[in-house]
């Protein structure tokens, strides 16, 4: 067996990039350690392959044993039901937002930067699970700042993948020290589930590279359900308020997963709990491979008016859809 010899002197890999290498990628190993041999039908390998598997241990750790209908399990669990027809490659036909390889540009004042291909887990339902990434990530952040910049109405420009946070410290500085190049930046927004999946990326490196950010810094984290929430989480969320961030939540309505006031309450409340908003409660984009996710209409209106019944207004979550060449996100 050949081993890889590290070199003398050469810095250890972050305790984060350690657990996201050992990341679990083989659908038989989850369901062995799950205690779910034979309960599930995978899709082929095919299918597989084309958007594998990938969860850590930290998400693996809140996923109750021998449940195939946990709603975290449903959430990175591969089902055979992916390969059935129906939904769009891309959904939200970002293609035409492109204006630059790895930037999107579709609301007013606004400038999204694709910056990686690379997440810590693959969420079943993911709106990107096919989108081109070769040539559609900022690998120069020259170029893309550029574009950015074209438009002097940009005041916000804001870091989406793939997820940023799998970029390292010093990737991420390498940015933040080249924002005067967009003159009229206000804002700088993250959007992120590593807090979630990975609540270890949220390190002293990590905030370090937070607190000099020359911007008020926004970060959109992505649970769906209270059980993804865990005293891991609570800890760095903790320390991301810590340095300033404002934090806000974002979920997709998902079949099975949290499709019911209650689970919804909950997870207002729990994120109220741990110094987080709710922001959006998204309907599920119509992505080719996750449409058994979807939920009606007039059902998500139905829990939103729940919703608006049992909380207070700043709990609620905004219902909204995301339509191609829309001005805005559209509320339900």
């Amino acid at each position: 067996m050949i081993q890889t010899v590290r070199a003398v002197g050469q810095p250890q890999p972050r305790a984060w990039a350690r657990q996201l290498a050992a990341a679990i990628r083989d659908p038989a190993v989850l369901l062995a350690r799950l205690g779910l041999e034979g309960l599930v039908t995978l899709p082929s390998p095919e299918l597989l392959a084309s958007f594998p598997l990938l969860v850590t241990e930290a998400y693996l750790a809140r996923i109750r044993h021998g449940d195939p209908d946990d709603p975290l399990l449903r959430q990175v669990l591969p089902v055979a039901t992916e390969g059935e027809p129906g939904g769009s490659r891309d959904p939200v036909r970002e293609a035409a937002a492109l204006v630059a390889p790895g930037v999107l540009r579709k609301y007013a004042g606004r400038a999204l930067l694709v910056t990686t291909a690379a997440c810590a887990i693959h969420c079943r339902y993911c709106f990107r699970r096919h989108y081109p990434y070769d040539g559609g990530a900022a690998m120069d952040w020259g170029p893309a700042l550029a574009a950015a910049a074209a438009d002097p109405g940009v005041d916000e420009l804001i870091l989406s993948g793939g997820d940023p946070l799998v970029l390292s410290d010093r990737r991420l500085a390498e940015l933040s020290s080249r924002l005067h190049e967009v003159p009229n930046l206000r804002r700088l927004r993250l959007h992120s589930r590593l807090p979630v999946v990975l609540p270890d990326r949220i390190d002293d490196g990590f905030l370090a590279w937070a607190a000099a950010v020359p911007l008020p810094t926004v970060m959109v984290i992505h649970a769906n359900h209270p059980d993804e929430i865990g005293e891991d989480v609570a800890a760095a969320l903790a320390r991301l308020r810590g340095v300033g961030m404002t934090l806000l939540n974002q979920s997709v309505l998902l079949r099975g997963v949290n499709d019911t006031v209650a689970v919804l309450e909950a997870l207002s409340l729990r994120l109220f709990e741990v110094g987080v908003l709710p922001y959006y409660l998204h309907q599920l984009d119509p992505v080719a491979g996750a449409m058994h996710f979807e939920v009606p209409d007039e059902r998500a209106r139905e829990i939103q008016r729940g919703l608006a019944a049992a909380l207070p207004g700043y709990l609620v979550p905004r219902l909204v859809r995301e339509l191609p060449g829309a001005a805005s996100k559209l509320p339900l």
